[in-house]
């Protein structure tokens, strides 16, 4: 099997066409670059020089070889700097895994914002898969990277996870609902009220958990319309068909004629996870995890800067 360091000695001789100067080129003495060149033409049973005195000229079947020679030194080059470039990752592909959340946050965004810089060769694949979806495809290498709703379990010894974000939710109601004029909403005003509730956000225990603080509140609500994303009950809201409980960082992306009120009495919380493999060391995930605790920490500034300010 040919050796590429063997190629680069050949090529140098026979640019050079003298042993002494591919030598200095190389940084080696002329013994070992005399005997390596022997052994490989005695490999390839092939002559590949004429030697006259102090200097080598090719032979038609060197001059031939070289040329091949070359184009294998080049695609070694190529290949090099793309295995260097995988695993910086300025090339290949990544596999991210996301929950809605993520994306009405902007955490997924702007993480991605940050990381991507000057890795335009990247390829990234972005699935949208519940929580424990994700900790299942990392597990089977099907993704590389996750954020989700909740923490990995901590006796998962393969996932690793750190928290991102955590956002109230707020009550969405009508502009034009007689209630939308009041800074405090109490439970005795929402007896019998119609509500409408997102099964997927932030996960199923969600609207379990809403109408249970309803319950110790002491009122029933009125489920009349159930939706699959945050968004579209936002624009039944807008509809005035009845009031909803969604994230913080959905207001920005509110309809007109809608409007938020805190719940005291619903002390819930919709908290963002990076989850990642534990074995998995590298580089390009331990700057896409940068990217995104960077945005984590720069969102609590804004928010401490906020309260300080206020």
């Amino acid at each position: 099997m040919l050796e590429l360091r063997q190629l680069r000695f050949f090529v140098a001789v026979a640019e050079t066409e003298n042993v002494g100067r591919a030598a200095a080129l190389l940084n080696i003495s002329q013994s070992p670059l005399s005997r390596q060149i022997m052994q490989l033409e005695a490999q390839l049973g092939l002559v590949l020089f004429e030697r006259a005195k102090q200097r080598l000229r090719l032979t038609d079947e060197g001059r031939e070889f070289l040329g091949e020679a070359r184009a294998l030194l080049a695609q070694g080059a190529r290949l090099e700097a793309h295995g260097r470039a995988l695993g910086t990752g300025e090339a290949g592909a990544l596999r991210i895994g996301y929950v809605e959340g993520a994306v009405h946050a902007g955490v997924l965004s702007d993480t991605l914002r940050r990381f991507r810089g000057d890795r335009p060769g990247l390829q990234l694949h972005l699935l949208s898969l519940r929580s424990h979806a994700q900790f299942e495809a990392l597990r089977q290498h099907r993704l590389d990277l996750g954020i989700s709703y909740a923490a990995a379990p901590s006796a998962d010894e393969a996932l690793a996870s750190r928290l991102l974000i955590e956002e109230v939710l707020l009550m969405a109601l009508p502009a034009g609902d007689p209630l939308a004029g009041r800074d405090v909403i109490s439970p005795g005003d929402l007896d019998g009220s119609t509500w409408v509730t997102v099964v997927r956000q932030p996960d199923d225990s969600n609207r379990d958990a809403f109408l249970a603080a309803c319950a110790r509140a002491g009122f029933t609500p009125q489920i009349a319309y159930e939706t699959a994303d945050p968004l579209t009950s936002l624009g039944l809201v807008s509809a005035g068909l009845g009031y909803a409980v969604v994230q913080k960082s959905l207001k920005d992306a509110a309809p007109v004629g809608v409007v938020f009120r805190e719940l005291p009495w619903f002390d819930r919380r919709v908290a963002l996870h990076l989850v990642w493999r534990r074995a998995d060391h590298r580089p390009v995930i331990d700057a896409l995890r940068q990217a995104a605790v960077a945005v984590s920490l720069s969102r609590r500034d804004d928010r401490d800067g906020r309260k300080g300010s206020s």
